[in-house]
């Protein structure tokens, strides 16, 4: 498997420490762990269907979403495919798992063409055990990603299809936008419906329910929505969070 650490930085206008500087966990980070992450890092671009690693390999590095999006998902014993997360840009994965017995708990693949920084985890490691106030934001991130898993539990439990799909059209839209607002599904419907928790035919009448009840009008994967308010009332009404999320 060909994986973001096979090669050196390329070029590219962000450096690796630029990747950092916008993720919380890194802010007011100590300079010098910056510099060795930065000295040791790297930055690629990958097309759609690359797999950055396999659940189980030994986890040697930690990422950074640059750009496009990867999923992160496993594989049952009868092969099917649960999906973990799908990951934005500005997001980063693989750094938990140093805690998992040294290997990664899940696979990741690019969904969309991405760019990904790399950086070794045994670098993030010596700085959790010597850093006691880089240990303890490490700490309140582990504790802001239970957060949002017990938020997408909630979502799962209480959200009909329809309102699990708007909340997701929602966190694709800048807060305040004025309106129509009109976006791009990310990636492909079918890894949409298994991020939510749906079955394709699930999504496709969910779809179907909110181009009826809030007269959404669908393209492709272009949706035009005619009233953000309309659709934030429908969609928010069944969670503890008020719009826009904090998580």
């Amino acid at each position: 498997m060909n994986t973001l650490s096979s090669k050196k930085c390329q070029s590219h206008d962000e450096g690796p420490t630029a990747a950092l500087s916008e993720l919380v966990l890194f802010r007011d980070a100590d300079p010098a762990f910056l510099t060795k992450l930065n000295n040791n890092g790297n930055i690629q671009d990958f097309s759609k269907g690359h797999v950055i690693f396999l659940q189980d390999d030994l986890a040697e590095w930690f990422y950074v979403v640059l750009s496009g999006w990867v999923k992160l998902f496993r594989q049952t014993l009868d092969g099917d495919e649960v999906i973990v997360d799908v990951l934005p840009a500005g997001t980063i994965f693989g750094e938990t798992d140093l805690f998992d017995n040294k290997q990664y708990s899940c696979s990741a693949e690019v969904v969309q063409d991405a760019k990904i920084a790399a950086y070794p985890i045994s670098i993030l490691r010596n700085e959790i055990a010597t850093n006691q106030t880089f240990s303890l934001k490490m700490l309140k991130h582990l504790v802001q990603g239970q957060r949002e898993k017990d938020k997408e539990i909630e979502h799962r439990t209480i959200q009909n299809a329809p309102q699990r799909l708007g909340c997701f059209l929602l966190r694709l839209i800048p807060a305040k936008k004025a309106n129509p607002v009109v976006l791009h599904l990310p990636y492909d419907k079918t890894l949409i419906a298994s991020r939510l928790g749906m079955q394709s035919e699930t999504f496709s009448r969910a779809l179907a329910r909110l181009k009826d009840d809030l007269g959404l009008k669908v393209s492709g994967s272009t949706i035009e929505i005619k009233s953000m308010d309309e659709l934030i009332s429908y969609t928010c009404s069944a969670c503890s969070n008020a719009y826009p999320c904090e998580d």
